[in-house]
């Protein structure tokens, strides 16, 4: 084993309230995805990077995963749904949610559960998500344009986790569109209400996750945003475009979503650049699929269920292969496997000394979309202010949500 030298880290760890962060990078919320079977997955890679094992320093833990996004009313209802989604291992630190909502009240209520039932170290408040049936409703990307409203949800959430000294964050996007964006005045005030750091994926609602992300917005927020740790989100395929990011924009840290589907280990190769390193992990076919096969396992013991877990790695099973000589009579069986044998004989027929295929597994992963009109409440964008319809649009968005 080669030794690794003492190096420069690229930048400061990252500090999120109590919680120190050793590498400045985020695991981000991702519907269905990040459960804690996924999330086990990406702190062991994580923790494969330079130094250490796990937190190399008193306080510190290597980087930030955060659980799928949680419905706040569905958390205080406490359904099956929502309980299971904020489970964590038992040395999973900080223990991190993240939190929708549209009424002050019942966010607030929500945390206090969370903080005071010693269920969460770090809350993220979701005013991001550009789904229509959220965002029709007046909730996630569409939110911030009430800035009365967001101000209100920001205040109650801070003050009860404050009172368990559990910090908050905010996640969100440029705006509901070009000519509509919110995020600057979004930031003011999530920093003047005492969050602890906001993370801004570049790009509007309107974009869902098409075209290239806008990095000059995270720029032009870091400049607005100067007393608490700005994130930076959107087009991180790799280890090296994080480390652009941070030159481009100057920001503190980054959020990784769709980099890191089908590709845990890019948690390795993060820690590593940050550290000031250029180790990469390469794995062969023969690697991936094991990786695969064990986050089969932990889905399995999540889900309580062998045959949900194949269902459910079954949307993972071509991140996994992309750019590898895997035939699409494999893939295809792969996508219809139902136990953890059916699983073996397939991943025993494929070529495992294959070896890494270089750009073809490399660059975007996941569904970009196309542009789109962003699905509102009627009379949404004649007044930022909260008036009579706008508010019972809001009140039914949580509804609108079931789970999380």
């Amino acid at each position: 084993m080669t030794a690794v030298l003492p190096v420069r880290p690229v930048l400061p760890p990252l500090q999120i309230g109590r919680h120190t962060i050793e590498s400045p990078v985020v695991l981000a919320p991702m519907a269905g995805i990040t459960n804690r079977a996924f999330r086990r997955l990406c702190r062991q890679y994580g923790d494969e990077g330079p130094g250490q094992s796990g937190a190399s320093a008193k306080g510190a833990t290597r980087s930030l995963f955060v659980s799928e996004m949680v419905t706040s009313r569905a958390l205080v209802e406490r359904t099956p749904m929502s309980m299971q989604l904020i489970e964590h291992d038992p040395d999973e630190s900080p223990r991190s949610i993240q939190l929708y909502g549209v009424d002050p009240a019942t966010v607030g209520a929500a945390v206090r559960m969370l903080v005071s039932e010693d269920r969460a170290d770090h809350i993220d408040l979701n005013f991001g998500c550009p789904v229509p049936k959220v965002t029709r409703k007046g909730g996630g990307a569409a939110l911030p344009w009430k800035t009365d409203l967001f101000r209100a949800i920001v205040s109650h959430a801070v003050k009860e986790a404050a009172k368990y000294d559990v910090p908050v964050t905010v996640k969100m996007r440029m705006g509901i569109d070009s000519d509509h964006l919110t995020f600057l005045e979004a930031g003011r005030i999530a920093e003047g209400e005492g969050v602890t750091a906001v993370a801004l994926h570049a790009r509007t609602a309107s974009q869902a996750y098409s075209g290239q992300a806008d990095w000059s917005a995270i720029k032009a927020l870091k400049k607005v945003v100067t007393s608490i740790p700005v994130l930076g989100n959107g087009d991180i395929w790799s280890a090296q475009d994080a480390l652009a990011m941070v030159e481009a924009t100057g920001c503190d840290g980054v959020v990784v979503g769709r980099g890191c589907l089908g590709r845990p280990w890019l948690f390795t190769d993060l820690a590593a650049a940050f550290a000031g390193t250029t180790a990469q992990v390469r794995p062969t076919l023969g690697q991936v699929a094991q990786t695969m096969r064990r986050h089969t396992e932990y889905l399995a013991e999540y889900h309580g269920s062998e045959l949900k877990a194949c269902r459910d790695i079954r949307k993972h099973i071509a991140w996994y292969f992309k750019g590898f000589p895997a035939g699409r009579d494999v893939r295809h069986r792969l996508a219809l496997v139902d136990s953890m044998a059916a699983l073996d004989d397939l991943i025993a027929g494929l070529d495992l000394d294959a070896p890494w295929p270089g750009e073809p597994a490399e660059g975007q992963r996941g569904r970009a979309g196309s542009p789109r009109r962003v699905a509102l409440p009627d009379g949404w964008l004649d007044s930022q202010e909260l008036n009579e319809a706008s508010a019972a649009s809001v009140a039914q968005a949580e509804l609108s949500v079931s789970g999380g």
